[in-house]
């Protein structure tokens, strides 16, 4: 990108000097062109008349007025004739032998005046080259075909290319080794920007930011002299980005908070490379943080892209920045258990877990009192990486209720209390009562009526066969 911007600025620079020059030599009687034509500011003696932007002849430079200015006076005169929708006339020659020029006149406009200085230029003298060059002029006047028009503009362009290249070649070598000495210097930098981070900050994402800031620092600094030997002006330049910054702003407005939100984010460290972090919907291992975007690779192999702008502007859980982490496991057991016995019990179990952290020590709390359980909350602190977690969180929860039940502390299931009432054993009860005398029979009587009383029970949600049920069901 930066080698065609160098191609392409020498010639609109040539363009802008050509547009402020002055008008062409009014065709006037006090018009001399005795003397020899003197060399032009920008080095040129000829330069292209264009008749819709292709090259018809070339003019030369006069006295105090370079041919690049003759010619763009010329070519503003022409370009107002076919602006204009009459129709245009023949090009006409009116030659003035006593003062030696020639008049070339479209509907009675003057275009150009032909001086003996072309004459001289040209080698022929001024009625015969006034006459080609009007003879040109028609031709190319009237609306050409299609395909010679295309042509004539492809030879126009590369002509004018080739005479911009050869006339500032020396500044675009010197331009093209100031690249080459800008990309040679700034990787050097980089280098010498990275030895120095690491050497400093210990991270590897503030390496990498130092390490581009350097570089880019660089290419910045060569790119703005590279343009000045091209002759750029910095003045032209920096108005021009005045007027143009608003415009940039709204629409590069999200690409630039993304890159804002990066160097914020790479200074600011709330997390590093490797880091197993949260950031919205999003968890996993982050593999990458650049200017524009956070790279992380999710648990289940996924890679993700996020925005740093999204990244700044979501709360972030960084799991591994310290390298332990609380795990937590929650036993029930009976409430006729000890709970003495159990807190024992499940400390001697962790301590055949070798992967849980001695220090901070263990902790075994009373978390609940519930319906059919006293529940306890094992808490211990295990390595922070996502694997080793969750393996020794599984083997410490399995080492705890094998030893429990070894020792013989129950771990209960829920219990639920139903209550039971038979109508139809009341029903009988009353049957036998008025059949039954007041002596002997008033034995079965009585027992007829205890097992007409409501009976409860407790059984287990294994025994019914059920997940769950209400604390009491009455049928």
């Amino acid at each position: 990108m930066l080698l065609i911007l160098i191609l392409l600025l020498p010639a609109a620079r040539l363009q802008a000097q050509e547009d402020a020059g002055p008008e062409e030599l009014p065709a006037t009687p006090a018009a001399t062109d005795s003397q020899p034509p003197e060399r032009s500011d920008n080095g040129l003696f000829f330069a292209d008349v264009l008749v819709r932007g292709q090259p018809v002849f070339q003019v030369g430079s006069l006295t105090g007025l370079s041919a690049s200015d003759r010619a763009q006076t010329i070519n503003r005169r022409i370009a107002g004739l076919l602006s204009k929708s009459q129709t245009l006339g023949d090009v006409t020659v009116q030659v003035d032998e006593k003062r030696q020029i020639a008049l070339l006149t479209v509907n009675n406009r003057v275009i150009m005046t032909v001086t003996q200085q072309d004459a001289t230029d040209f080698g022929l003298p001024v009625a015969e080259l006034a006459k080609q060059w009007a003879d040109r002029l028609n031709q190319v006047l009237t609306q050409p075909n299609l395909a010679v028009d295309v042509l004539q503009r492809l030879d126009g362009t590369a002509r004018q290319l080739v005479d911009n290249t050869i006339v500032l070649l020396p500044s675009l070598i010197g331009a093209l080794v100031l690249v080459v000495l800008t990309w040679l210097v700034a990787i050097g930098v980089r280098r010498v920007g990275l030895l120095w981070a690491g050497q400093t900050e210990g991270d590897r994402s503030t390496e990498i930011l130092i390490g581009r800031l350097c570089y880019g620092g660089v290419w910045v600094l060569g790119s703005i002299v590279a343009l000045g030997v091209l002759g750029l002006d910095f003045a032209t330049l920096l108005g021009t980005l005045g007027l143009t910054s608003v415009a940039i702003g709204f629409s590069l407005k999200d690409v630039l908070s993304n890159y804002i939100s990066g160097v914020i984010l790479l200074a600011a460290r709330p997390f590093r490379i490797s880091d197993q972090v949260v950031i919205g919907n999003y968890e996993g291992t982050v593999v990458q943080i650049q200017l524009r975007a956070t790279t992380m690779r999710t648990y289940d192999g996924r890679l993700v892209y996020i925005p740093n702008q999204q990244v700044f502007q979501s709360s972030v859980v960084n799991n591994t920045d310290s390298p332990v982490r609380r795990s937590d496991v929650v036993v029930g057991i009976d409430y006729d258990a000890d709970i003495s016995t159990a807190r024992q019990v499940i400390l001697e179990a962790l301590k055949q877990v070798k992967e849980i952290e001695p220090e901070p020590p263990p902790q075994i709390l009373v978390q609940e009192l519930a319906a059919s359980t006293v529940n306890l909350v094992v808490r211990f602190w295990v390595n922070s990486r996502r694997q080793s977690f969750l393996q020794v969180t599984s083997v410490a929860a399995q080492v705890i209720k094998e030893q429990l039940q070894a020792a013989g502390v129950e771990m209960p299931t829920e219990i639920y209390t139903l209550t039971f009432r038979d109508r139809s054993a009341v029903k009988a009860f009353d049957v036998i009562a008025s059949e039954m005398g007041p002596d002997g029979e008033q034995t079965q009587a009585e027992e007829a009526r205890s097992e007409a009383k409501p009976k409860t029970a407790k059984v287990s949600t294994e025994d019914l066969g059920i997940s769950k049920a209400p604390p009491s069901a009455e049928s």
